[in-house]
């Protein structure tokens, strides 16, 4: 009998046809869920879904409840629903516990990391250091806490994704101006980590074993990407730190992590930092569980010859492990912005690296304050190739903005 898949928001970003295509290919049912007209859908995405339901708001609880409750009319039981999107992990968890789906979380588990506050426990249960913290209240709290842990610190969404509304607060000054905004959520202020950031990725299986992992580097942090307008590239690595590895699974197993995606992120310290450890350790930073932003999935792909949507499908249809790979490539992400002027132009960078670049696209307008306008991955044997490319693809006409 044919198992039913329900997958939230299909078309964003508009490689996630995939994860019902392979859910199907292995003789499952793909109903989907989203905002798009059936008619405005690409040809592949089409293709992917066994059905598909068009609700005007994906915000809106009743309309979402309303589809999945059709789907399990007409289909029979749900048997997987899922979207691998941040934005609507506590709705896939609501809609889990409202329709009894057992595989994944439910509503009272979801929390657990979702808000940066509630993921430290578990950082800290794996024996991972993580940075001092409270949560917002008030400017005579704030002072306290920083007499504490000194500036400058970081303040951001207890539960949110991305960096849109991270600050660093340097001084009284702005510590005042900070109390001042009237912020719509709770937030969380965090003593300053002094580091690059370096994630642990992968997927975990039914029983919680991590059946696919590797790592990514990001020189600059996307705090200051979004509040400078820096530029954002980062790659993966060939080889695990072997420290990163030992703790990133000691993490995954304190979170008790199944049949998932996850992203952890921690900070490789670039100097020694009291009470968190010595120059070159690892301080947890948050996790996400759902498969890194963008389209870091297909770099997957692409760094090690696999496909990480099939692996997921298997995992989720029949708890199977079919993933093998020696790594083969580095993966790097570039990405520009319109607002530079850049000495080659896409010709030039296909006639120099057409035989490495595996994707060139404008990043979707959601996403484009973190990631760039317009982006290149490619693969490269080594790092200092990745580099050069890089360096290609950020040459400038000129530094200045238009």
């Amino acid at each position: 009998m044919s198992k039913n898949f329900v997958f939230i928001s299909p078309t964003f970003p508009k490689t996630y046809y995939q994860f019902p295509k392979a859910w199907k290919a292995l003789g499952g049912t793909s109903l989907c869920i989203g905002e798009d007209s059936y008619a405005s859908l690409a040809k592949e995405m089409k293709e992917a879904c066994s059905e598909y339901y068009q609700v005007s708001s994906m915000k809106d609880y009743d309309q979402m409840y309303r589809a999945v409750a059709w789907f399990a009319h007409k289909h029979g039981k749900i048997d997987w629903l899922e979207s691998n999107n941040e934005f609507w992990l506590e709705q896939d968890a609501k809609l889990r516990t409202d329709f009894n789906i057992t595989t994944g979380d439910k509503t009272e588990t979801v929390m657990r990391y979702k808000t940066k506050s509630n993921m430290k426990a578990f950082y800290e249960q794996a024996h991972c250091p993580v940075a001092r913290y409270h949560l917002v209240t008030d400017l005579d709290a704030g002072k306290k806490f920083i007499e504490e842990v000194g500036y400058p610190v970081i303040v951001k969404p207890n539960d949110g994704v991305g960096a849109t509304t991270t600050w660093k607060i340097h001084n009284e000054e702005e510590l005042t101006a900070f109390y001042d905004k009237k912020l719509p959520v709770p937030f969380i202020m965090e003593e300053f980590v002094p580091g690059y950031i370096v994630s642990f990725d992968g997927i975990t299986d039914q029983d919680g074993r991590i059946i696919f992992k590797t790592s990514h580097h990001f020189p600059e942090p996307i705090m200051n990407i979004v509040n400078s307008t820096e530029e954002c590239f980062y790659w993966s690595e060939r080889t695990i730190p072997a420290d990163l590895d030992e703790l990133g699974t000691r993490v995954i197993a304190a979170f008790d992590i199944r049949a998932r995606f996850f992203h952890t992120e921690y900070f490789r310290l670039t100097e020694d930092k009291p009470g968190l450890g010595v120059k070159g350790g690892l301080v947890g930073l948050e996790v996400n569980m759902r498969p890194p932003g963008g389209y870091t999935p297909d770099m997957m792909n692409y760094a090690n010859n696999i496909d990480v949507y099939k692996i997921y499908a298997n995992m989720a249809m029949f708890n199977t492990n079919t993933y093998q790979s020696d790594r083969p490539y580095h993966c790097i992400y570039v990405g520009r912005r319109d607002a530079f002027v850049y000495t080659n132009n896409a010709a030039s960078i296909f006639a120099k690296y057409g035989k490495n670049i595996m994707m060139h696209d404008r990043m979707p307008q959601l996403l484009g304050e973190a990631m760039g306008n317009e982006f290149y991955i490619a693969r490269f044997k080594t790092k200092e190739e990745c580099m050069a490319f890089t360096d290609f693809i950020y040459a400038k006409v000129k530094e200045e903005t238009k």
